[in-house]
């Protein structure tokens, strides 16, 4: 792992090699250090070796403790965290007499539950860190939804729901935090997330990061709550 000489932290929950690693890798080549969250440690370790100043921790977002020891852990080995990357997701691709409670609870402890209790761990120090100085790139939470937050289908009984209440929740955190200093950001990704750009068909995950980052920079004078993001070619 490179060594961790960046000043500023970002962490990555719900880790994985579309949208979580082109995040991680966009704000490691802004210099800052970057915390991969993931169930299992095991497959962060090549990250570590490929993303500079990037290190993996263990967390399933569904455990508030978890969350919170691994928030406590980035504290302490890498400093306080600037801007946190919301990737968890969950779905059950199921229709309302099909699907099992325990699906339908479990998916919305990853989209919502965990959220608000990272969010509680982390925003106060985010709220005084933004008080004590008004430079660009102030703290931020970014959200990754899904068009399923605003529209249910048959099968999207264990998704929609969970996105819609993703959704909710960021809105009334950003009507909170944002006169606070810290930018609340939710992106709906409409479409399917491809490898790279080579597939016009697909959002190319380094483009998503990319708008990830503009919005996060933002001027504090016209910040973006919400942004879709969908392929060119989609007749939406």
């Amino acid at each position: 792992m490179a060594s961790l000489a960046a000043t500023k932290v970002c962490a990555v929950f719900g880790f994985g090699p579309g949208i979580g690693a082109a995040a991680a890798r966009k704000w490691a080549s802004e210099g800052y250090r970057v915390a991969i969250l993931s169930r299992s440690l095991d497959k962060l370790r090549a990250y570590e070796g490929e993303i500079p100043n990037c290190k993996g921790y263990a967390c399933d977002v569904t455990n508030p403790e978890d969350i919170v020891t691994a928030v406590n852990s980035i504290e302490t080995e890498l400093g306080p965290i600037h801007t946190a990357v919301w990737n968890a997701g969950n779905g059950v691709w199921k229709t309302w007499d099909q699907i099992e409670l325990d699906a339908f609870d479990n998916a919305m402890k990853t989209n919502v539950t965990g959220l608000l209790c990272l969010t509680k761990r982390v925003a106060p120090t985010m709220i005084e860190t933004a008080s004590q100085a008004c430079a660009p790139s102030p703290p931020a939470i970014l959200v990754t939804g899904a068009t399923a937050s605003l529209r249910g289908k048959p099968f999207t009984v264990g998704f929609a729901p969970q996105k819609g209440a993703q959704r909710l929740l960021a809105q009334a955190l950003a009507r909170d935090l944002s006169p606070k200093g810290v930018h609340v950001g939710l992106f709906i990704i409409d479409g399917g997330v491809g490898k790279d750009g080579s597939d016009e068909t697909k959002l190319d995950p380094d483009a998503i990061a990319q708008t990830y980052w503009t919005v996060a920079n933002q001027p504090r004078t016209a910040w973006s709550f919400e942004t879709e993001l969908r392929p060119s070619v989609e007749n939406w």
